[in-house]
């Protein structure tokens, strides 16, 4: 399916990216791909979580306590176990190590450095850098190692496979590491749900694709039920797959085809 099939019919007012990386030694020259309608910078927290976890390693003096921490803010994206790490390395500490890891420079959008979500990126600054987790990890270090290692465990278990979106299945790539995330804030008229999937092609090789979408949710009964939802800690996952799941999976396919990849996945 291509990108316009899958914006065939969204509403104005939406605002969707997706990006994609292919690159590896030995393999064929590196490929990107992306594609915005609407906002060019967007909220997708959850996606930075194993890229937060994997710089705050190096700067926590104790390799227990940062996998206590860590695991649960990849595999079920504990928001209280991030903001131990956001808090114990210091935001600026972790945001200029990931910059000095992967080039890619991010900042928090209002001004609050305690608030990780307040964070705005661009896909293919997401798949940028997990492109260098990724090759990272390939060559042996510990904690890409073990934050791909969870990425591949999201949806599983306890979690739950809807915690992953299908996401696996939509690329053909049932061992990918991938990582979810999903919210709608009180102040805003949208559902965010975002994704990315790095699936490893052998060697060095790896591919990343990275889909965000902000779709309009302007129903006010809609909007009081989610919020209510919310508020008593319940799972909202299914209310974002109906309204993003078939568009976010498809932006995600339809790069992946562009990119040449996931044949080998």
């Amino acid at each position: 399916m291509a990108f316009n099939e899958v914006l065939k019919g969204l509403d104005e007012a939406a605002s969707v990216q997706v990006a994609g990386v292919r690159r590896g030694y030995a393999g064929p020259p590196a490929r990107t791909v992306s594609m915005r309608a609407g906002m060019t910078r967007l909220r997708c927290a959850s996606l930075l979580k194993p890229l937060y976890a994997w710089v705050s390693a190096a700067r926590v003096g104790d390799a227990g306590r940062w996998r206590r921490h860590a695991e649960p803010a990849v595999v079920v994206s504990s928001n209280t176990d991030t903001l131990s790490l956001w808090h114990a390395v210091g935001p600026g500490v972790i945001l200029r190590d990931l910059r000095d890891r992967t080039g890619v420079s991010w900042s928090p959008a209002n001004g609050d450095p305690s608030r990780f979500g307040s964070v705005e990126v661009a896909a293919d600054e997401v798949a940028a850098a997990y492109a260098e987790l990724a090759q990272a990890a390939l060559a042996g270090d510990p904690a890409a190692e073990a934050v791909l290692g969870w990425m591949r465990q999201v949806g599983h278990g306890q979690a739950g496979e809807e915690q992953a979106f299908g996401v696996r299945e939509a690329l053909g790539a049932p061992g990918a590491a991938v990582k979810c995330g999903w919210y709608g804030a009180a102040d805003e008229t949208c559902l965010r749900t975002h994704a990315v999937a790095v699936l490893a092609e052998g060697g060095t090789r790896v591919a990343v694709v990275v889909g965000m979408t902000a779709l309009p949710y302007t129903g006010e009964r809609e909007r009081a039920s989610y919020r209510d939802s919310v508020n008593r800690g319940l799972p909202v996952e299914q209310e974002h797959e109906r309204t993003a799941g078939p568009v976010l999976r498809g932006l995600m396919a339809a790069a992946l085809a562009e990119l040449g990849a996931g044949e080998t996945a």
